[in-house]
C-alpha cells in the first residue's frame, strides 16, 4: 500500500542532495573548504549536502563550478526543479489565486485518455457542478487565506472538465459513500451535485464505483489521488500536491485503486446509494 506522500518527494532531494555532496568528496574537498570557494557560510553547505536546504538554480551552479564540474549544473538544475514540483505547497500554487492552476493543467487533462480517481473528501474535480465548485473553492480560498478569484476559478475548472464529455478519455471513479454526504455547498446545490453524478454515471466512458460505509476495508482511507495514465499520480493533502512519477510508486497507487475498487459498489447498487444521499439533501 501507498507510504506517505512525501516518500517521493523527499527521496528526490536526499539524491539530488547525495549528488552534489559526492562532486565535493570527488573534488577532494572537505565542507569547509567547498563553503570557502562557494563564498557561503560552512552551515548552508553542510544544510544543503544534508538535504535540509533545498539549493537554487545559483546555488547548484556556484557549487558544481566550486567542484570544477560545470558541465554537470544543468543536469542538476533539471533534477533539482523535478524534485521540487514533486511537493508543492497550495499556498504557492494558489499565490495569485485558482484560477491560473486550473488552466496550467489543461494539458494534463487533454493528453490523459485513461483517468483513475479515488475520492476520499469530496467529489472528484472534473465531475463537480458550477455550485458545488464554488462552495468548495470558496472554503479552501478562506482556509488558506490566498486571493479570492473563485469565480474565475470554477470557470476554469469547468472548462477543464470538458474531457468528460469530449475526446478520447476513459474515467474510473471511486468515491467514498461519505461524500455523496459532506456539505461543502447548501443543501439544493449538494442535490443538483448528486443529480450530475447519476447523469454522467451512464455514459459508456465513465466507470463511478462508491465505497459503501459498511464495506470491509482491505485498504483503510486515503489521501484522494488522481492517477494520469500509468505515468503520474497526483495526491492531494491538506497543505501541498504531491505529483509521483517513480514507476515503482505509481504502480503503488494503482495497485491501491484496484483493491479499492473491490471493495466498491456499481450500477444499480451505487444508485441506491445516492438516492439515499439525495433524499439527505432534500430534507
Amino acid at each position: 500500500m501507498p507510504e506517505s506522500p512525501l516518500s517521493t518527494a523527499q527521496a528526490a532531494r536526499e539524491a539530488l542532495a547525495s549528488r552534489l555532496d559526492g562532486l565535493r568528496r570527488d573534488a577532494g574537498l572537505t565542507g569547509h573548504e567547498l563553503a570557502v570557494r562557494c563564498g557561503w557560510h560552512k552551515s548552508k553547505a553542510s544544510r544543503i549536502a544534508r538535504a535540509r536546504t533545498v539549493p537554487s538554480d545559483a546555488d547548484i551552479r556556484t557549487w558544481c563550478e566550486a567542484c570544477g564540474a560545470g558541465d554537470q549544473a544543468a543536469d542538476l538544475i533539471a533534477a533539482s526543479r523535478s524534485a521540487e514540483s514533486m511537493y508543492v505547497q497550495w499556498q504557492r500554487i494558489h499565490r495569485d489565486g485558482m484560477r491560473q492552476v486550473h488552466e496550467s493543467t489543461v494539458p494534463l487533462h487533454e493528453r490523459t485518455t485513461h483517468f483513475r480517481v479515488y475520492a476520499s473528501n469530496v467529489m472528484p474535480g472534473m465531475l463537480q457542478t458550477p455550485e458545488y465548485a464554488t462552495g468548495l473553492l470558496r472554503s479552501i480560498t478562506t482556509f488558506q487565506g490566498t486571493p479570492d478569484d473563485v469565480a474565475d476559478a470554477v470557470r476554469a475548472r469547468m472548462a477543464r472538465s470538458r474531457v468528460v464529455h469530449e475526446g478520447n478519455h476513459r474515467f474510473a471513479l471511486l468515491i467514498e459513500e461519505a461524500v455523496l454526504h459532506y456539505r461543502v455547498c447548501e443543501g439544493p446545490g449538494l442535490a443538483a451535485q448528486l443529480r450530475y453524478l447519476q447523469e454522467v454515471m451512464a455514459r459508456p466512458n465513465v466507470s463511478l464505483g462508491i465505497i459503501p460505509l459498511e464495506a470491509r476495508r482491505t485498504v483503510w482511507p486515503l489521501e484522494a489521488f488522481y492517477a494520469f495514465d500509468d505515468a503520474q499520480v497526483a495526491v492531494e493533502t491538506l497543505t501541498a500536491e504531491v505529483n509521483v512519477t517513480a514507476p515503482p510508486e505509481v504502480r503503488t497507487y494503482l495497485r491501491a485503486f484496484v483493491e479499492l475498487s473491490r471493495m466498491a459498489v456499481y450500477g444499480a447498487a451505487a444508485r441506491s446509494l445516492i438516492a439515499k444521499a439525495l433524499d439527505s439533501a432534500l430534507s
